[in-house]
């Protein structure tokens, strides 16, 4: 299966690791009040050298609680490094929700727009789909960053998020976005409880039927921290290991700030799955 980017067919026969490059003070993993644009641009650089596959780029923090930035603050942050990332020979991502950062990116040479919205807002939705090939990543998230983990709450999680994608799929396709551009993300943590976000990922082969890849983002995340009792810096291992379960049940693309280690844990989850032939690193190179 390919995903269809502005620069890049991705082949996601095998899965793919995105690393997360936050250009904010706030994010809940990893926000840092010193990361300029020249620190962001060393962390795309060294996190392709980890394996990042792609790169995923975001001006705003969508942190629970965190509230929205102006849109000229968040083109700020996020125009240098993104005109940086574009030469380090990986897809490129823009994580917004606003189309002013899209259309930006986009003339940019950007390859993938990921959405927590899923391009619900008409003008998202019209700038992807005047675009010939951009990606686009449809997120699920029930509420607003602002308030969204107050009182989630689903009579079918797996259920209500895969109806939500769907419908979001076709009002792509509606507007002339190929499914091959295409990929979805059941938004971990996103308006939703630790049970909902666990019950995701027991089930999480029942989205396979929506027939589109799956993007999924376990990475430091608060449910993980609830059943590790550690803070996020401190939920590495959990990290790694919810993103191989996430591969295990289908997940194409895994979205992490742990480059190395994600990419390390894959090489051993492939080297011992049915029929495929060890390689070592040195023999990649």
């Amino acid at each position: 299966m390919i995903w269809q980017t502005t620069r890049h067919a991705i082949d996601l026969s095998v899965p793919r690791v995105m690393g997360i490059v936050n250009v904010t003070p706030d994010s809940f993993a990893d926000g840092d009040p010193a990361r300029d644009s020249r620190a962001a641009i060393a962390l795309c650089e060294r996190l392709v050298g980890e394996g990042a596959e792609i790169l995923d780029i975001g001006g705003e923090s969508t942190r629970p609680g965190a509230a929205p930035v102006p849109v000229e603050v968040e083109l700020e942050r996020v125009r240098p490094v993104l005109a940086a990332a574009i030469g380090l020979g990986v897809p490129v991502s823009i994580d917004t929700r606003r189309a002013e950062v899209m259309r930006v990116a986009l003339d940019l040479n950007v390859d993938i727009v990921n959405d927590i919205e899923g391009l619900r807002a008409e003008d998202a939705l019209a700038t992807v789909a005047a675009h010939p090939s951009c990606g686009v990543c449809l997120m699920h998230m029930q509420g607003e960053p602002q308030g969204m983990q107050q009182r989630p709450s689903y009579d079918d999680v797996v259920a209500e998020v895969a109806a939500f994608l769907r419908e979001r799929v076709d009002a792509c396709r509606s507007r002339g976005i190929e499914s091959a551009r295409i990929v979805v993300d059941p938004g971990i943590g996103f308006g939703k409880t630790p049970e909902h976000n666990l019950e995701l990922l027991r089930r999480q082969r029942e989205l396979l039927a929506i027939g589109r890849p799956l993007l999924v983002g376990w990475s430091r995340k608060s449910t993980l921290g609830r059943i590790t009792d550690r803070p996020a810096e401190d939920r590495v291992v959990a990290s790694v290991a919810a993103a191989v379960i996430a591969v295990e049940r289908g997940a194409r693309i895994v979205r992490v700030h742990d480059v190395a280690a994600t990419v390390d844990a894959l090489a051993v989850w492939k080297a011992a799955t049915p029929g495929s032939v060890m390689t070592t690193a040195a023999s990649a190179r």
